[in-house]
């Protein structure tokens, strides 16, 4: 199995199963000098985990990583970083009903039409399991961002579960950390517990919708055509398990507005160019403006629910089938801190690139 990494200058390969010994990340490119603590990774680490409440998945991980390679003296040499997490709570047994039959939804009968074989323990690969490793990733580009764009900040939140999304007029930034759901509604997060509490009792899951915002990126990354900062965005997000979609700045929306309703017009101001709307979600022609940049992705049900389903075995076999073991009702809950990972490993990747192509020179404007 190829393509297990991504990145350009930032490279990072996962590896490992969900019910293997252990998973981890192989991370190169991350700019020599910079702080590595494994308890700031693991404070990203600690995040994501499973089993901190009822609304996730019950299986008991301490998700505690490992540096071995690419460091000295608690800074980065500029070599390859290794990064380790070891499965501790594995329940291969739940499985067992699975091993030659196809979870509807899954990813099960892909992986077997393509290869022959899969590891139905969880889903191998498949599994929401191996974003531990980019979480872990993640920890590393915030810290060399840290240094090289100090006032760079990134916030993930939920903004709907199921049909039901948050009222922007009632958000609240405090309230993120303050419930299970990283919901900036505090109202909403106390509908979103009864609901997932009816599904979850019901044998049912649910979708989400997240989104993530980085503030105080610098004008100027991304490259046009084949180098946008949107499109290496789009990108990372739809590579995490379960994302049907991603839309950069008003993206779907984009298409009921008029032109004079979605340009975001100019004015200059103090510190240069001052925009008045953020329709763009802070990238131009795949550059990014000075802007807040706006990305939000949506996640499909968990498909391993105990309603029984209809589906085949490896021999054609129409069976009907219950999918047993610890799930989330809703996995975008745990998606929130895997989305902010993925941001910021993309803007450390294009941030180096434009070192490399610019030095940094920006166009002058006034």
């Amino acid at each position: 199995m190829s393509f297990n990494t991504f990145g350009h200058l930032f490279r990072v390969t996962t590896w490992g199963e969900s019910h293997g010994p252990a998973l981890g990340a192989t991370v190169d490119g991350v700019p020599p000098g910079v702080p590595v603590d494994a308890a700031q990774i693991q404070h990203w680490l600690d995040r994501r985990k499973p089993g901190q409440n009822k609304f996730t998945t019950q299986r008991q991980e301490p998700d505690q990583v490992r540096i071995l390679s690419g460091t000295f003296e608690g800074l980065s040499t500029g070599t390859p970083i290794q990064l380790m997490i070891e499965n501790t709570d594995q329940r291969s047994k739940d499985y067992g009903d699975i091993a030659k039959s196809f979870r509807p939804g899954h990813a099960d009968i892909t992986y077997y039409q393509k290869y022959g074989l899969r590891d139905y323990r969880g889903g191998g690969r498949s599994s929401a399991r191996e974003t531990a490793a980019r979480v872990a990733a993640g920890g590393l580009a915030r810290a060399a961002l840290a240094q090289l764009a100090p006032d760079l900040r990134i916030s993930g939140y939920m903004v709907q579960v199921g049909p039901h999304a948050i009222d922007r007029a009632r958000f609240d930034a405090a309230e993120i950390e303050r419930n299970p759901f990283w919901c900036p509604d505090a109202e909403m997060a106390a509908f979103w517990s009864g609901y997932l509490d009816d599904l979850r009792l019901s044998h049912n899951s649910v979708g989400a919708v997240i989104e993530v915002v980085a503030s105080g990126v610098p004008a100027g990354l991304g490259a046009p055509i084949y180098g946008k900062l949107d499109s290496d965005l789009a990108s990372a997000m739809m590579s995490i398990n379960a994302v049907k979609a991603v839309e950069i700045g008003e993206g779907m929306a984009a298409a009921a507005l008029t032109g004079v309703e979605n340009a975001d017009e100019i004015r200059f101001g103090p510190n240069g160019p001052e925009y008045l709307t953020n329709h763009a979600g802070g990238i131009l022609g795949g550059i990014s403006t000075g802007q807040d940049v706006v990305v939000r992705f949506a996640v499909k049900p968990t498909s391993s629910i105990l309603t029984p389903r209809r589906t085949i075995t490896t021999a054609g076999d129409e069976i009907d089938l219950i999918t047993k073991g610890r799930h989330d009702p809703c996995v975008g809950i745990r998606a929130v801190p895997v989305g902010e990972a993925m941001m910021a490993c993309v803007l450390l990747d294009h941030l180096l690139m434009d070192r490399g192509q610019t030095g940094g020179v920006r166009g002058q404007i006034g």
